[in-house]
């Protein structure tokens, strides 16, 4: 069963994003903060991991960085309310497969999901 990790500051994201995702098969962590996440991925990294950019205390690059850094090759797909190229292009330089939008539409975040770790 594939397992992924969703790391978002608001909870209502982080509660719709894992009825979708168990209902579709999927293990699901959910995590509310990047030290949280971080504890969750201290030993494995789940086959993909939802990570929103703004949260408090530890945003999306800085959880990326420091997920790189333990040589986790997990899949990363990118959530922001915030259109800044800078920051986009910054996270495709860690390794961000996709990112969305907020607000995004659930079921092409399911697909991009399905297509990169399949079923």
């Amino acid at each position: 069963m594939k397992r992924i990790l969703i790391v978002d500051d608001q909870q209502g994201i982080r509660l719709l994003l894992k009825e979708v995702f168990e209902r579709d098969g999927y293990e699901t962590l959910v995590a509310g903060s990047g030290k949280e996440a971080l504890e969750l991925t201290e030993n494995t990294c789940p086959d993909m991991v939802l990570m929103d950019m703004k949260m408090p205390g530890m945003d999306g690059i800085e959880l990326l960085k420091r997920l790189k850094s333990r040589k986790h090759d997990c899949k990363v797909i990118m959530m922001t309310a915030y259109g800044e190229m800078g920051v986009i292009e910054e996270s495709m330089n860690w390794g961000v497969m996709r990112y969305f939008t907020k607000p995004f539409d659930v079921f092409e975040l399911r697909d991009a999901v399905r297509e990169l770790v399949g079923d």
